[in-house]
């Protein structure tokens, strides 16, 4: 193995050599689901890593230490905004600071490799060029102000079917020209630290893949410290690849190594290199005694997360209604995701806010002067969700919330808590989780309606459920598939039907028999809700129909839900879930005008669009997506996004569909050409091609030249308002002797320009993004034509382009 700069740390050598053999082992592990092991010894405190990369959770998951929900990986790669990529960083550090966290785990900037991965909700883009320019900015945000960023999930995470055990085949150019891309700039940017994924590549696990001495440490000097996905390492081969922390731990994998060093099985040379890339990391964040400390500057979080998701909303369509005027007086407002919208997506990446805004209360607030009247429209929610705050009183000490026991085998309690919100995990922390047989929580629930409520339960365990002393329910969730960590974030719900009376308080009990759940042993996800009502879909569609009739304006809100899109499994299509299809086509056929909100993270297919008068795409735009929405319908903000992804008008069209692995084995076939370079490659049509986005201006493209290794365009403002536009250039090299994307991009920026200005854009093109990999990177010389415009299909300037 070659050591990879070993005059980085060398500085740290003498506190290493003060370390025993017991010492060293224990720091290549974690000590328990979020820290690492202290050695006061030397000065050293435990580092504290914690779940990004959209929000800081901090060690526990828990809603009285709430944290600030920023807008996810795809809403802010559709700004396309270098710097706030790097305010968002900052903001990240801000936060990690405030929780005590000194590790970020992000940004995560695998690829979109095809619209049905689970998580891309929390990637960047289908491009290699924008995510990694974004994932730098990120970085260098974060680092700046003394927190250690993780980049993820190195490599071949691009989707989540199996995603402990696939084994993914890439061929050796679309590995470096695509997905190792983004890592390579992450790691120019200076990254501390990297996080490997669970699956294979090209049949050996990334834990203990040669990938993670190069070309991460030979090649590109990185000097930080890998850090393994959460139980991702599996065996002591990873001590000698450039796996240097075991998380979480005391790993299992790694309980012998102090005798497998001592057995000659393992090398202490390979964990010294692991301790002291720990040791400098430790230093770099301020973990060290006389190592650098770096007070981040403060952020108005909220304000930072309402322009951050503007920033990122993409005007897929307008005919003109949008902006729309203030003094409308009747507004219709529809969906279930306009009262209960997602503002991110599920798993790991989650956090818990302080407060989310509604698109319905931000319209509310916004149109003041109007009407507005709220209909559900369709069902989209399913399973259970919280029970608000204000309508449960905690029986023990008779605040708002409920008391939580765990209980021994015995039904002795070993510990108890008063919470504020009944969807609870515990994944670290106090709680006594390993050792309780059974946890009960239990509140006092005072409806505000007379009627039928479906209550139950979400979780991994059987549970049951009482009511003013009643057994209603006594049931056991049937998981489905393998993947424990989704079972764990997003276990299946079950209910009964319960009759309240408006005003009536009632006790609910809920029992949960703890099971044990192999590596998430020490974890535990429990939700005491209520199901949506179960009124006919064809109902609740007609309500909606008539609130649309008597307005001037309707704005329907559709979305995904947790079933859709979320850490532990793939999507099977690209459709809205429920009848949110027909509600969109029933409102725009009463003839009001229609502007439909998409709360989505990723593409969904929208058959409709020719029959409404706007969409836009808002992504989860974090716990300020209401006021974000509202601002860019009223004109308060520009809509400033443009499409990360390709979006199909139909999944038969999607080129690269292919996330399901065959024996093992999930082979990319489709080599270099994913998104929009399949899409040109295959001569289909997309509903909205990448980079595309409106705004609420006009421009005119002026000339283009080229100065240097640099493209510069002037344009123009020609419309009656400030404006953005996102500036793209893309090669193409049709009489290339090897095999190339038909066009790729190459550089991008972002100008703004007030009404009648004129503007000049500066791209960099430096040789490195014309080349290709041949074993090493070749450009190969000649013409080249490189096309600038506002997207990949609207590019009306030419430069030809000389590659000695």
């Amino acid at each position: 193995m070659t050591a990879a700069h070993p005059e980085t740390a060398a500085h740290l050598v003498p506190l290493l050599e003060r370390l025993t053999l017991e010492q060293k082992a224990a720091l290549v592990q974690g000590a328990d689901f979020w820290t690492t092991v202290p050695v006061p010894e030397i000065g050293l405190r435990s580092l504290t890593l914690s779940d990004g990369p959209a929000g800081v959770r901090g060690p526990r998951w828990d809603e009285r230490e709430p944290s600030l929900n920023m807008p996810s990986g795809s809403a802010l790669a559709a700004s396309w905004d270098v710097e706030l990529a790097y305010r968002y960083g900052a903001a990240a550090a801000a936060e990690a600071r405030r929780k005590g966290v000194d590790v970020v785990l992000g940004p995560t900037i695998n690829l979109h490799r095809s619209p049905l991965g689970g998580r891309h909700f929390e990637c960047f883009s289908e491009d290699p060029e924008l995510t990694a320019e974004l994932a730098a900015a990120y970085v260098r945000g974060l680092q700046d102000n003394g927190v250690a960023a993780t980049p993820k999930h190195y490599i071949g995470n691009d989707s989540e079917t199996d995603r402990f055990t696939v084994d993914v085949e890439i061929d050796e150019r679309a590995l470096r020209e695509l997905y190792l891309a983004p890592f390579e700039r992450a790691v120019e940017a200076g990254a501390w630290s990297i996080m490997s994924s669970y699956n294979a590549v090209d049949g050996v696990t990334m834990t203990e893949n040669d990938l993670l001495e190069s070309p991460l440490n030979s090649e590109w000097g990185f000097d930080g410290v890998v850090v393994s996905d959460w139980t991702a390492v599996r065996s002591l081969d990873a001590v000698a690849a450039a796996q240097d922390l075991a998380m979480p731990g005391p790993a299992p994998a790694w309980a012998d190594l102090v005798a497998a060093v001592r057995d000659g099985r393992v090398q202490e040379a390979d964990i010294d290199r692991k301790v002291l890339r720990i040791l400098l990391l430790a230093e770099r964040v301020g973990a060290l005694e006389g190592g650098r400390k770096i007070d981040p500057a403060p952020v108005d979080g909220p304000a930072f997360v309402r322009a951050a998701s503007a920033e990122g909303s993409v005007l897929l369509q307008n005919d003109g209604i949008l902006p729309l005027q203030t003094g409308a007086r009747s507004i219709a407002v529809i969906g279930h995701n306009a009262r209960e919208a997602r503002t991110q997506g599920g798993g790991s990446a989650t956090v818990v806010p302080e407060e989310v805004v509604s698109p319905l209360d931000a319209i509310r607030d916004a149109f003041a002067g109007a009407d507005v009247h709220y209909e559900l429209g369709a069902v989209v929610q399913e399973g259970v969700s919280e029970i608000p705050l204000t309508a449960i009183v905690n029986p023990i000490t008779g605040e708002p919330g409920l008391r939580v026991t765990f209980r021994d085998a015995n039904g002795d309690a070993l510990f108890a808590e008063d919470r504020r919100a009944t969807a609870l995990v515990w994944f670290g922390g106090d709680a006594p989780i390993g050792a309780s047989r059974t946890v009960v929580l239990e509140t006092r629930y005072t409806p505000a309606e007379t009627g039928e409520i479906q209550l139950g339960f979400a979780g991994a365990n059987p549970g049951r459920l009482f009511v003013d002393g009643a057994l209603v329910l006594d049931d056991s969730p049937v998981l489905e598939g393998t993947d424990l960590g989704a079972a764990f974030l997003n276990p299946p719900s079950l209910t009964t039907p319960v009759q309240v009376q408006a005003n009536r308080t009632i006790d609910i009990r809920a029992e949960f028999t703890r099971a044990s759940r192999g590596a998430l042993d020490g974890a535990l996800s429990v939700t005491l809700g209520i199901a949506p009502e179960r009124t006919n879909p064809d109902e609740l569609i007609a309500r909606a129909v008539k609130t649309a009739e008597s307005a001037e304006v309707a704005i329907v809100v559709v979305g995904t839900n947790s079933k859709v899109e979320s850490e532990g499994y793939d999507r099977v299509d690209l459709d809205l879930p429920g009848r949110q299809d027909d509600l969109v086509r029933a409102v725009a056929a009463t003839g009001t005008p229609t502007v439909v909100v998409v709360n989505a993270g990723s593409p969904v297919v929208l058959p409709w669009a020719s029959e409404v008068a706007a969409i836009v795409q808002g992504y989860f735009g974090g716990q300020e997506f209401g006021h974000a929405i509202a601002d860019v319908l009223s004109g308060a903000a520009e809509p400033g996004g443009r499409l990360p992804t390709t979006w199909p008008a139909s999944l038969a069209d999607v080129p690269v569909s292919e996330v399901t692995p065959t024996d093992g084995r999930l082979v990319y076939r489709e080599g270099l050409h994913i998104g929009y370079r399949a899409w040109l490659k295959d001569a289909v049509e997309p509903a909205f091609p990448f980079g595309h986005g409106l705004g609420y201006t006009s421009w005119a493209w002026g000339a283009a030249q080229r100065q240097g290794d640099t493209v510069e365009v002037t344009l123009s403002n020609t419309g009656q308002r400030p404006g953005k536009q996102v500036v793209q250039v893309y090669a193409e090299a049709p009489d290339s002797a090897v095999e190339r994307p038909a066009r790729w991009l190459v550089g991008f920026a972002v100008v703004h320009a007030s009404p009648g200005q004129t503007v000049t854009a500066t791209v960099p093109v430096p040789s490195r993004r014309l080349a290709h990999w041949a074993g090493e990177w070749v450009v190969e010389p000649g013409l080249y034509t490189l096309r600038v415009g506002s997207s990949v299909a609207e590019l009306p300037i030419r430069i030809d382009w000389n590659a000695a």
